[in-house]
C-alpha cells in the first residue's frame, strides 16, 4: 500500500516537470509527511491542458451516501481497480498523476515490536508520478468534494524486502496516454499498472518521527541507521 508520502519540490519545478499549470490560488508549500484525508496536489487533464489541482486524499465515489468512505479508499489495487464499484468509473474516465518526491513504507522486523520506516525515491531525485484516480462527490447539503486514490501494485525487487506492495509509478512516456479523458478499454489501461524499474529507484531507512503525521519537517526523510 501507500499510506504516506512527501512532496517538497518547488511549484515551478512541478509545473516544468509535469508540463502543467497550477490552478489560481493553489498552495503548494513543501510537505514532508503527507497523510490520508489531507489535501494533496494532482495533475489532471482539463480541456486539453494539464492542471495542478488540490484534492482530498481518500476517494469518495459519486454514489456514496457518506463521505467517510474515503478514509478506506486511499489506495486502489491494480488487480481489481477496473472492476471494483468504488473505482471502475474513475478508472475509465478520471485518471490523474499524483506528484511525489518519494513515499514511505514500513518494514516488519522479525522479533521487533516496532516497524522500520523507509523513504523511497527516484535516483534522479526528480518528482515521481504516482498513478491516481479522482472523483467529485456532493453531500446532501450540496457541498462538493474532489478526492483521489493512489493505485498500488505488487512490489519490485527493490521494494520486496520492505513491503509486498508499492504505488504504481508512471514513466514520463506514459503520462499523456494515462491522462487522456477518452473512455479507454480497461485492458489498455491495465498495461500501465506494473512495478517500476528497480535500477531507477533508491530507498533508505528513516527515523520513527514519520510515524506521526503531526511531524512534517525535513527530518522525516533524513537517513537513519
Amino acid at each position: 500500500m501507500c499510506g504516506r508520502f512527501a512532496l517538497f519540490s518547488q511549484p515551478e519545478i512541478l509545473e516544468q516537470h509535469f508540463e502543467c499549470k497550477a490552478l489560481p490560488g493553489m498552495e503548494t508549500a513543501p510537505r514532508w509527511n503527507i497523510a490520508p484525508s489531507q489535501t494533496i496536489a494532482v495533475v489532471r487533464q482539463e480541456n486539453g491542458t494539464r492542471r495542478l489541482a488540490p484534492v482530498r486524499w481518500g476517494l469518495i465515489p459519486g454514489w456514496a451516501k457518506d463521505g467517510k468512505i474515503g478514509y478506506n479508499l486511499i489506495n486502489a489495487r491494480a488487480e481489481t481497480v477496473a472492476h471494483k464499484p468504488a473505482f471502475r468509473n474513475a478508472f475509465r474516465h478520471r485518471r490523474c498523476l499524483i506528484p511525489a518526491d518519494g513515499f514511505y513504507e514500513w518494514q516488519v522486523i522479525p522479533g521487533a515490536k516496532a516497524k522500520q520506516p523507509w523513504f523511497i525515491a527516484l535516483r534522479s531525485r526528480l518528482p515521481m508520478a504516482l498513478a491516481g484516480l479522482w472523483e467529485t462527490w456532493q453531500s446532501r447539503e450540496g457541498t462538493k468534494i474532489e478526492s483521489c486514490t493512489i493505485i498500488v501494485t505488487e512490489a519490485n525487487d527493490l521494494m520486496r524486502p520492505i513491503h509486498d506492495r508499492m504505488p504504481v509509478i508512471l514513466p514520463s512516456g506514459d503520462w499523456s496516454a494515462w491522462l487522456e479523458t477518452a473512455d479507454h478499454d480497461a485492458k489498455f489501461l491495465q498495461n500501465f499498472l506494473k512495478p517500476y524499474l528497480n535500477d531507477e529507484m533508491t530507498a533508505w531507512k528513516v527515523n520513527t518521527s514519520v510515524n506521526s503525521p503531526r511531524n512534517d519537517t525535513p527530518e522525516c526523510i533524513e537517513a537513519s541507521e
